[in-house]
């Protein structure tokens, strides 16, 4: 043992010795390099012997000194107050979880206190804990729908109509005396004049769709024509002046404000929901429905009124029921009426968009290009008309007046020829339409192929625009030859008159 330690006590005075060695040198070397004395005695040997320049020289050199040593006291400096800067930090940083934990300890025990008052609320109800959500949500359900109903204006349509029994107005019109009567009643008593081709194109119209479009030149009498139906009618139509800023189908019906707990009716839904109600006919108009796009607020419906079975004409408002809903919105939805037809008026000018064909094949353009000529009316008053009589005498004319076989194989020939020449072709729904269109207006007193002529030109060939007209001109000519080789010489007056047009375009 005692030879161990006499190793430990060289072997520690060797590391000592060693260690003590380094810190003496260097603080001989910090003394060293600040003996200022030995600075001035090496200066006082030299002074004698050195030349002007050299003394420059030395004073560089003696500057270089100062400022070598300036520089790593500066470097001493930045790394201390760096190491308490961060030392600062990370005090603070610690100060701070600490306080986040203090508050957390009291946000636990805010949690308990309130999970123990729940607690007794819900033992003096005789309920378990875990029920007490439930409870809450369905207290605050029941509030909802035993207070004021969402639907204030519906609400009270229910309470106008509630006794209301359907009338039947005995009608025993025809369709040529119903284009007669309205002809006669817009002059008369609204000093607004339509020839009768004008007054079977807007009956026909109305059978075929429920969008009906009437466009043309500003100040021919587009609104006044949709106005004119409604006070005929002895039902108002509804006006919704269209807005730049419609993107949804919300600005025509409203919409549940999340806020308010109401839904924010609009004069469209009123109406839609007054028609459900009867068996009359009534009327939207859509004023300037292409200051903005229409297929984006009025997407939905096109596609509802689409639908062969109208019992699937249904459009949801919102998407849960209240028990004070209104009477016929069932689970938050409501049935369209089929006895309401929607009538856009549109100006094809810079500040507007264009149509798109999604629209145009599904409504029926009507072109009012030209002012009435003033005649001499009968006086004929308003008249009140059931919509199931009205349909019946459409429906009547469609079986009676079917389209004749050898006028559907023209057609058949036609569709070929554009498909050849012009690469465009009619789909079923045009088709469709056209079987209905075409029966109705015959009905009315108009002849078959003037009824194909104006419909082929506004549903068929307005698809021409899209086209390179340029290119397309030189098959102008050779089509109009073939329309009257075909229909007859001068029988298909509209597409001629179109085509013609169409060719002063190039």
């Amino acid at each position: 043992m005692e030879t161990f330690t006499r190793f430990l006590y060289e072997f520690l005075s060797q590391f000592f010795s060693g260690l003590l060695t380094i810190l003496m040198g260097i603080a001989n070397g910090i003394k060293q390099t600040f003996d200022i004395k030995s600075y001035q005695a090496i200066l006082e040997s030299y002074k004698n012997d050195l030349l002007l320049p050299e003394w420059i020289l030395v004073g560089i050199s003696i500057l270089s000194v100062v400022i070598f040593i300036g520089l790593v006291f500066l470097l001493i400096y930045l790394l201390i107050r760096k190491y308490l800067k961060f030392r600062k930090q990370a005090i603070n940083q610690d100060e701070l979880l600490e306080e986040v934990a203090t508050l957390n300890g009291k946000v636990a025990s805010l949690m308990k206190e309130k999970e123990d008052i729940l607690a007794m609320k819900v033992s003096q109800l005789g309920l378990k804990p875990g029920e007490s959500n439930e409870i809450e949500l369905e207290e605050e359900s029941d509030k909802k729908n035993l207070g004021e109903t969402r639907f204030a204006k519906l609400e009270t349509i229910d309470e106008e109509y509630s006794d209301y029994k359907i009338k039947d107005y005995g009608n025993s019109f025809t369709l040529p005396e119903l284009c007669e009567n309205f002809r006669n009643f817009a002059a008369s008593k609204l000093k607004l004049y339509y020839t009768i081709d004008m007054m079977r194109l807007f009956i026909s119209a109305l059978a075929s769709t429920k969008l009906v479009i009437l466009q043309g030149i500003s100040g021919t009498g587009k609104t006044s024509l949709a106005y004119a139906w409604g006070k005929f009618l002895k039902h108002d139509s509804c006006v919704a002046s269209v807005q730049p800023s419609w993107r949804d189908r919300t600005e025509l019906f409203g919409y549940f404000n999340e806020f308010t707990k109401k839904f924010n009716e609009t004069d469209v839904l009123k109406e839609m929901y007054v028609a459900g109600y009867t068996d009359d006919v009534y009327t939207i108009i859509l004023d300037e429905m292409n200051i903005s796009r229409v297929e984006y607020y009025f997407a939905e419906m096109l596609s509802i009124l689409e639908m062969p079975n109208k019992n699937e004409w249904i459009i949801e408002l919102v998407p849960n029921s209240w028990k004070t809903d209104p009477k016929h919105i069932k689970g938050g939805k409501l049935k369209i009426p089929a006895n309401m037809w929607y009538i856009g008026t549109i100006n094809n000018d810079d500040s507007t968009f264009m149509v798109t064909d999604k629209v145009y094949d599904r409504a029926m353009p009507i072109d009012i290009n030209d002012k009435g000529k003033a005649f001499k009316p009968k006086e004929v008053d308003a008249q009140d008309i059931n919509y199931s009589y009205l349909n019946n005498l459409f429906e009547t004319a469609m079986q009676e007046h079917q389209v004749s076989q050898e006028t559907l194989d023209k057609i058949e020939l036609m569709d070929d020829y554009v498909i050849r020449h012009f690469r465009i072709a009619f789909g079923n729904r045009i088709v469709s339409h056209m079987k209905k269109f075409v029966p109705v207006f015959v009905a009315c007193g108009g002849d078959e192929i003037a009824g194909v002529d104006y419909f082929i030109a506004k549903k068929i060939l307005r698809k021409f625009e899209q086209l390179n007209v340029a290119y397309i001109r030189e098959e102008i000519d050779p089509y109009v030859e073939f329309l009257d080789e075909t229909f007859g010489k001068n029988k298909m007056k509209e597409c001629i008159e179109y085509l013609l047009r169409l060719k002063k375009l190039t």
